[in-house]
Order: structure tokens, then sequence, then C-alpha cells
């Protein structure tokens, strides 16, 4: 991609919010992934930073314990920052959690084998996860989130301890990384139980220093929603007629529920707006955003928001009522990110013409304000500033027409 920092500084100083990233860098290696990536960089989708997150150990640990249930971890931990986290939110990591989806594999082992290893492969079946490869002292299994790994994990440590059993545990992207961050664990902690895991590039470990029992749990129990609003609608319906609103809005509920594994409440036929229910954030934002593709592709645009409830997700959407350029109102894709607001922006026909110029093609540029500069000049100083702002006139035409 070429670079395009004079664009995203221009893109911040417009919209008064920082443009992370124009597009993405993620490296495609399959199909699906190759579709999401082309759709990314042709649309210049636009990533912005509406609240910046505070990343530190401390937050990683907060938001552990908000997401895990702060019963599942006890009071007779420590937890460990093996690796610090980047202290930015890199954007071709956060499309490749969208893309590849929530998935974690978790790799589990024991000093020596022990028929406990029964109950752990149980305790993974029964939270709907996979068992990928299993030994006498070792289990690898693919499981629904990173958080539904750790869970597991603790709850595998707990009656680990009830049988003088050491439990050492480790999630990755993948069976070998989740194998290799064990490892790492056991290098830099020792032969204690505890579970390894990554968070925003940083390694982290949470130790488990003795005895415990799992609390019952407390935890308010979160699903993921998608709220979904056509702005303007009036406008768009007075250019295109209802008819054209109700097909689109049809074809939009119709796509989340087949495709997207989402839930759609709230629709009335005919309306503007809907919730759908999701069964992890990454499948919402992705919903999100193929919903942004399309409805701009059909001449409207979206306010959208994700969050653990309707209402966080109804408030998210809400935040894109405030951010404006030029008096136009964005497309925003508005989610929750660490404990930062984040959003994609789709941009409309014209603007993506406009960034790419400004990216693609600065010389161009450079030498077309020249002419016109010395153009205008001349003519002003002969006398003729009506002639300098035809001119002036003529070239943003051109550049509208183009």
């Amino acid at each position: 991609m070429a670079d395009n920092s004079i664009t995203r500084y221009l893109i911040s100083l417009l919209t008064g919010y920082r443009a992370i990233s124009i597009g993405t860098k993620f490296f495609p290696t399959n199909e699906t992934e190759t579709e999401y990536v082309d759709l990314f960089n042709y649309t210049e989708t636009i990533l912005l930073e509406l609240e910046e997150a505070e990343i530190t150990t401390d937050s990683i640990f907060y938001n552990l314990m908000r997401d895990v249930g702060e019963e599942n971890i006890p009071e007779n931990h420590s937890f460990y920052e093996l690796k610090p986290a980047e202290q930015r939110v890199e954007e071709y990591a956060l499309v490749s959690n969208i893309i590849m989806g929530n998935d974690r594999y978790l790799y589990i082992e024991i000093p020596h084998p022990h028929k406990i290893m029964n109950e752990f492969a149980n305790m993974i079946v029964e939270s709907k996860g996979q068992i990928v490869e299993r030994s006498s002292s070792e289990i690898v299994a693919k499981m629904s989130s990173k958080n539904e790994a750790i869970k597991i994990a603790l709850h595998m440590i707990s009656l680990g301890y009830k049988n003088n059993l050491i439990v050492t545990g480790a999630v990755g992207m993948t069976g070998a990384a989740a194998l290799e961050r064990s490892i790492n664990y056991t290098r830099e902690v020792g032969g204690f139980s505890g579970i390894a895991f990554t968070k925003l590039g940083g390694e982290y470990a949470l130790v488990i220093d003795g005895p415990f029992e799992i609390g019952k749990s407390r935890k308010t129990i979160y699903d993921n929603y998608l709220f979904i609003d056509i702005i303007d609608s009036t406008g768009f319906i007075s250019k295109y007629g209802r008819d054209r609103l109700l097909e689109l809005m049809n074809g939009v509920k119709s796509f989340v529920e087949s495709e997207c594994h989402g839930q759609v409440e709230g629709y009335r036929e005919g309306g503007d707006d809907f919730i759908a229910r999701f069964p992890s954030k990454d499948l919402a934002i992705r919903a999100g955003l193929d919903t942004a593709w399309f409805i701009l592709n059909n001449g409207a645009k979206i306010r959208a928001g994700v969050g653990r409830s309707r209402r966080e997700a109804g408030e998210r959407a809400q935040i894109a009522d405030d951010i404006f350029v030029l008096g136009k109102p964005l497309s925003l894709v508005v989610f929750e990110l660490a404990n930062g607001i984040y959003a994609y922006n789709v941009p409309s026909e014209f603007s993506r013409t406009i960034i790419d110029l400004f990216t693609n093609h600065k010389g161009k540029l450079i030498v077309i304000f020249a002419i016109v500069f010395v153009l205008c000049y001349f003519l002003a100083v002969l006398g003729q500033p009506i002639y300098a702002f035809a001119i002036l006139l003529i070239v943003i035409i051109y550049a509208a027409a183009s």
C-alpha cells in the first residue's frame, strides 16, 4: 500500500479524531481473507480513534476480570506481564480478529499421565469446545473464544489442585502457538499452575498460587449486539421510494441472519433500523462492516454500534450523530476495543476519489496546484481576478466529475 500519512492527517483534521489507518496492511492467506482485505482497501475503509484506549497491565487485568468473571479468579493469584502490550491499536491485528474469527486454541498439560484428563475432556465438550489432540497428559482443543478458553482452564486448575496436580495452560491462535506459549510460560514463571495468553500484542500469565474453589457465577450475562440505523431515511425514500428502502432492509436482514449468524430483533418491516444478536463480537463487527459496504453501494449510509447489551449498542451508534465532515454525516460502525472507543468509517465514492488522489497521485496534485497558483497569480496581477476564480471553479468541477 502507498504511504497515506498525509491523507490520514487531513482526515484527522476534518473529523477531529485520529485516523489510525486507511484500508488495511493485513496479508490474506485464503479466499475469504482476500475478499475482505480487497473490500477494506477498495473502499478505503478508515479506522478512527474516538476515545483512546488506556493500555496498561492493570487495565488488561481489569478487562480480564470483566470478561471472564471475577468469581472465576481466586484471590491467591499473581498476574505477570511477560511481554508488554503495544501502546497503540494495530489495525491489522483488529482486521485479523474480525476476519479470522474469535476461535482460539487451548493447550493444557499436567506433569504425568492421570485419569483427570477424562474430566478435562468432558469439560471442554460441555463448553462446546472441540478436542483436536489428546494424550494421557496433554490436550489441544479449539474453543469458541479466548475468554472461554481461560475460564475453562481456571476450572481445570481448581480441579488439579484437588488432585495434587500442577495444571499449566496457554491460549493461542493455533494449537502450535498455544503449545509454544505454554513452553515460554514454564521457562518464565516456573512449575506453577496457571494460564498464559496474549492481549493487544502483549504476553500475560495468570498464576494461581494455591487451592481455590470456582465461585458461583455472579457475572452479568452479556451478548454481542449490533444496532443499525439508516441515516436520513426520509431523504432516501424521497429519492428512491419506500419500496427501495423495504427491499434494502429486507436484504440486509436476510444477509445478517443467513451469512453472519445473527438473530435480528426489533425489526418492523418497512422500518429503517434493527438490532441483531451475535454469538461473538467479531461477528457483530463484521456484520456491521458488511452492511455499511452494502448500504453505501446502494445510495445510503448507516450509523451502527456494537455493544454487550442492546442499550450499549444503541449508545455506540448515537456517537455517530456528533461526527460530521463538511456538514455531512459519516457512515460509521462504532465499537469498544480494550477500554477505548473506535469506529470504522466507510467513505462515499466521492470521498474515496479524494483519498485516492492524496494517497496515490500526490505528484499530479502538486503539479496541478502549482499551475493553477501561477495562472491565478498572473491573472490577479493583470487585474483580471474574475478569470482566476473561473479557473478555480473549472478545476473543482473537473475534480468532482472525475
